[in-house]
């Protein structure tokens, strides 16, 4: 009985893949519609571009002051028009922290009176002593003596104006020379245009 049961399954299987072939086979075998479409046309068209490109770029320099002893600042910039591109860059001396490094040199040497000095020779420092009622040194007098110096010889305190006029001092006269250079260059530039 079993070997029947076999039999009949193989039948079945075999009739499943010849009637799943058949129906394969009858699917692919449709006819295939053609049909033939034809369009015919005529496009007239204009095209108009304009291209903009971005302006040419005037990129400033940069200007690495890393050594934190040095009492360098860097300062970079640069103007770009249709025509011309300029970048400059340049390093200043910073005087505030060149007074404070000399004066700090003095008193590490022991010198107090030294830095003291080296100080004063800062108008703001020179007035908030005398105001205090300690004034700065001078010529190796301290205290009440050296107010009396002080106030015989007014032409050596850091801010004194001869004639009304005040004493330019290198921070003063690199402005005047930043100032002159910026406002060539801008003339030259309504030039060229």
């Amino acid at each position: 009985m079993r070997v029947k049961k076999k039999t009949a399954l193989i039948c079945f299987i075999i009739a499943f893949i010849i009637v799943g072939y058949l129906f394969y086979a009858s699917m692919t075998s449709a006819e295939t519609i053609v049909t033939d479409n034809t369009t015919d046309s005529t496009v007239d068209s204009t095209i108009n571009s304009t291209i903009k490109s971005p302006p040419p770029s005037a990129i400033s320099p940069s200007i690495s002051t890393s050594n934190t002893d040095l009492c360098t600042v860097g300062v970079a910039g640069a103007v770009q028009t249709q025509i011309l591109g300029i970048s400059a860059g340049k390093t200043f001396t910073e005087p505030n922290c060149v007074l404070l490094k000399k004066a700090k040199v003095m008193f590490d040497m022991g010198m107090k009176v030294s830095a003291v000095s080296i100080m004063c020779t800062d108008k703001t420092i020179f007035m908030s002593m005398k105001n205090a009622g300690t004034p700065c040194p001078i010529d190796g007098l301290v205290g009440a003596a050296a107010l009396q110096k002080w106030e015989a010889t007014p032409e050596r305190w850091p801010d004194y104006k001869a004639n009304g006029k005040k004493k330019w001092d290198e921070d003063d006269k690199n402005t005047a020379k930043g100032v002159i250079g910026i406002g060539g260059l801008l003339m030259s530039l309504l030039l060229l245009i």
